[in-house]
């Protein structure tokens, strides 16, 4: 069993709130909770999944082992008073029991206004599998601090190309299988529309939606255009705004938008987007973008969410064309930026224009290439197996 890199800050939690666990679906965030209960609660542990007959009987009765210390809700999202349920829960029980809840689609969706759950939880969106993860590491860099990097060593070169090739979602990444990694591209998208967005969202042409996610591998790493996406799938603007914010709130892909600050003049409105697994672009070097892309979002999610920093991805590009794909900031300052390449060549002007242009502290290029380290004019050109060991 793998130690999950979010498992340390649960378990402190849980002392104090409930913990909500968010994720995409068959990222483990089932698997997580039950190995707290396992290992923390020893086995002391309620499961109840809202899809069982049996289960969804017990939670509307409030029916609980009194033995039992940890309670583990999944899924119960699907309820339509769910909110109100937990809330209840929470109060009469919070002295017997601590409480998990797990889901595919977005617990956080309340923020959106006030909410009587607000301060009695603490939300871990829960990423598929890193480098770290997968050969034992776990990074505690600080923001504004340089990043610290693990000797290249075969077990992180033998982690990246796994992850490279296979993704990051446990299940296939760790059986390694390439007959598997095909059934599970056929598969996915299927149990993602009609197992779960059709259960929870009114969309009517669920098969227009599915051309939707089959287009999205070919508009990874680009600036995103909305307009030629709704042109592609004849559908109106509004339409194809609404299904990619459900794709997002599902946890099928993400956007990132560029950094605005005084000294740039920055691109405003298109972003770039990416997916939560990479394994399905064909495109190599988009495929290592998106990698790199998602390590990075992991990162910043985890100093969110867990150490309490306002971490945010974005990339750099202004008016004149000048790009980096990736940039760090906290609290609205830059912290490193981060160009990636599957070779390495030359610095490109653009990523030394802005780490000069706004005084950015740290400056990467990422590459592919194996057994690159290099520092040159305040920028450190390194592969990508040594560079991920400094995230989470």
């Amino acid at each position: 069993m793998l130690k999950r890199y979010l498992e340390k800050r649960i378990v402190e939690d849980l002392r104090e709130k409930m913990v909500f666990i968010a994720g995409p679906r068959q990222v483990g965030k089932t698997t997580l909770a039950l190995e707290i209960g396992k290992l923390h609660f020893y086995d002391k542990t309620s499961y109840l999944n809202w899809d069982d007959r049996g289960d969804r009987k017990k939670m509307l009765e409030e029916t609980f082992n009194p033995e039992h210390e940890f309670i583990v809700y999944d899924e119960i999202h699907k309820y339509r008073h769910w909110k109100n349920y937990l809330k209840g829960i929470y109060d009469k029980n919070k002295s017997r029991f601590k409480i998990a809840v797990t889901g595919s689609a977005r617990l956080d969706i309340f923020r959106r206004g006030g909410d009587s759950l607000i301060g009695k939880y603490r939300l871990f969106r829960l990423h598929p599998l890193s480098l770290n993860e997968l050969i034992g590491r776990h990074s505690d860099t600080a923001p504004f601090e340089q990043l610290r990097f693990s000797p290249v060593v075969r077990e992180a070169a033998d982690a990246f190309a796994r992850l490279f090739k296979f993704g990051g979602f446990p299940e296939i990444c760790l059986k390694g299988s390439e007959r598997a990694l095909r059934l599970w591209h056929n598969e996915r998208v299927d149990r993602l529309i009609k197992g779960e967005i059709r259960d929870l969202e009114n969309i009517r042409d669920l098969s227009a939606l599915q051309v939707m996610t089959e287009l999205m591998p070919d508009k990874v790493g680009s600036l995103f255009s909305l307009n030629s996406l709704s042109e592609d799938l004849s559908v109106a603007h509004k339409t194809a705004m609404l299904w990619l914010d459900i794709l997002e709130r599902f946890y099928f892909s993400y956007r990132i938008r560029s950094f605005r600050g005084s000294k740039i003049k920055s691109l405003r409105k298109a972003p770039k987007v990416y997916l939560w697994d990479w394994s399905d672009i064909k495109n190599e070097a988009i495929r290592f973008e998106n990698n790199i892309a998602s390590h990075l979002l992991k990162f910043c999610h985890y100093l969110n969410d867990a150490e309490g920093y306002k971490a945010e991805l974005h990339f750099l590009r202004d008016i004149d064309g000048r790009k980096v794909d990736f940039l760090v900031a906290v609290d609205g300052k830059p912290w490193f930026c981060v160009e990636t390449k599957t070779q390495y060549k030359t610095i490109p002007s653009g990523l030394r224009y802005f780490v000069s242009r706004l005084n950015i502290p740290y400056a990467y290029q990422v590459v592919r290439e194996a057994g690159v380290d290099e520092l040159k004019d305040g920028i450190r050109t390194i592969s990508a197996d040594k560079f991920l060991t400094a995230l989470c």
